[in-house]
């Protein structure tokens, strides 16, 4: 054991806030921890799907026909499932927080930071519901003069963030980076803590390890963007019912050491 963990202990004042966690980690991993839109695509590209779009649209025209057509695939490729992950993401960690802060509460303290701003700029980023909306006011416009406005107004939008486009929007991207990192230093300090095993706390860097991957790719070679992003994945799940499965535990005051 960290000789600075010695005094480490579970407040069951949290418990409450464990279970809750866990449900948040068990649900994101179960429905939400997947990129949704990018499993579509792939299974349209070999056929298993047979409608719908192999690969998200680009234009603000081609995105309010796909949202007319298929409106359910047409928000999956604008990521709303994304808003749903990212609120479970605040309540895990928020119970990470509590189950971390005596193992180092200052690095615990940065990471919850970094997390809860990149969770309020993806909400703010996430353009979802701005894209059904102007797609709908498309469909009911009477005159040419307004379609061409709101066809302005899909592009205005679209140049904030295109989940068509290469690149992701400011947003998007400083978001992911944000809550990223936020998960790197939580799973660094797991590998100080008494209540999570070692094996936990390495899954984790490895998978938002990777995940930083893509900000390099992003940069020297983005056409190999998705790479990191594919690695990280199945780390990024596997921590994720690892977490589930010791904040239950913790809320129900198993309180003994992890094997480390």
């Amino acid at each position: 054991m960290n000789p600075g963990t010695q005094a480490e202990t579970i407040d069951s004042a949290w418990n409450g806030l464990y279970k809750v966690g866990g449900a948040a980690a068990l649900i994101a991993a179960v429905l939400f921890r997947r990129n949704l839109g990018a499993e579509f695509s792939l299974l349209r590209m070999i056929g298993i799907i047979g409608f719908g779009p192999a690969t998200a649209p680009s234009s603000a025209m081609d995105w309010f026909t796909l949202l007319q057509n298929h409106r359910f695939i047409g928000l999956t490729l604008l990521e709303l499932f994304d808003v749903v992950n990212y609120a479970l993401v605040g309540l895990i960690t928020l119970a990470l927080y509590a189950a971390l802060r005596r193992a180092d509460a200052s690095s615990m303290a940065i990471a919850t930071a970094f997390g809860f701003v990149g969770i309020a700029v993806y909400f703010a980023s996430n353009q979802a519901f701005s894209m059904l909306s102007l797609s709908d006011q498309y469909a009911a416009a009477t005159t040419d003069a307004q379609r061409s406005a709101f066809l302005a107004a899909g592009q205005a939008v679209l140049a904030i963030n295109n989940p068509g486009a290469t690149y992701q929007g400011t947003g998007i991207t400083i978001s992911l980076l944000l809550v990223t990192l936020a998960g790197l230093i939580i799973s660094i300090v797991m590998l100080r803590s008494r209540f999570f095993s070692r094996a936990t706390a390495t899954v984790g860097v490895l998978a938002h390890g990777f995940g930083l991957g893509y900000f390099v790719a992003l940069a020297f070679a983005p056409a190999m963007n998705f790479l990191p992003p594919s690695i990280s994945a199945p780390f990024l799940l596997v921590w994720t019912i690892l977490i589930a499965r010791r904040l239950f535990q913790l809320g129900s005051g198993v309180l003994e050491e992890e094997v480390r």
